[in-house]
């Protein structure tokens, strides 16, 4: 079977991407059986620029077809921040716990109406040097009042999805993946390869 790199080490974006190719007959795989490939510095400035830098690059490193995906949290009252910085957000180091308290801050500064917010995601598939395929995934909601919920992982606790009445991380995994930025962009995925495979 086919390998696809998922060029990823984040566990909860790769148990998300499993459950969304399930039975696509593919074998993935993570950056994780290349210990020795240091990751690409990401200049571009959106979304897609990242994704298709990622994808190129571990494609070109794996000899092997390379799904890459780059996603974060656009606010607009703070002018799309964090934006393409999301994980990087506070500092390299920092805990999503202290990411959530500088956004609540920084809201608190500019008090400009609802903090109408989305998740965001581009993908790009590369084989060898060539993009073959794009995609982009988005879920509008908004900053919740305070974190909550335990499920999900990086900015979840904080997106309050109003279709739900909660935040995506009081959602189920499942539920989630019917609705999220990355469940969009991978379901877009899913379709290329049931008629390129």
């Amino acid at each position: 079977m086919r390998r696809l790199v998922v060029a990823t080490t984040n566990r909860g974006k790769l148990r998300e991407i499993e459950m969304l190719l399930d039975g696509i007959p593919l074998t993935l795989v993570t950056l994780a059986d290349w210990p020795d490939v240091a990751p690409p510095d990401e200049t571009g400035r959106t979304f897609a620029e990242n994704a298709r830098l990622k994808a190129l690059y571990y494609a070109h490193h794996t000899g092997n077809l390379t799904v890459a995906e780059d996603s974060g949290l656009e606010i607009d009252a703070l002018g799309g921040a964090p934006g393409v910085e999301s994980a990087r957000f506070g500092g390299a180091g920092s805990s999503y716990p202290e990411k959530f308290t500088l956004i609540y801050d920084a809201l608190r500064a500019k008090k400009d109406g609802p903090p109408t917010a989305r998740f965001v995601c581009a993908l790009a598939l590369a084989a060898g040097e060539a993009v073959v395929f794009e995609a982009r995934g988005t879920v509008e909601g908004e900053i919740a009042p305070m974190p909550k919920g335990s499920g999900g992982f990086g900015y979840d606790p904080i997106f309050y999805y109003p279709p739900f009445g909660s935040t995506l991380a009081e959602a189920s995994a499942e539920r989630k993946a019917t609705v999220s930025h990355r469940g969009e962009a991978f379901r877009k995925l899913r379709a290329y390869f049931t008629t390129n495979l």
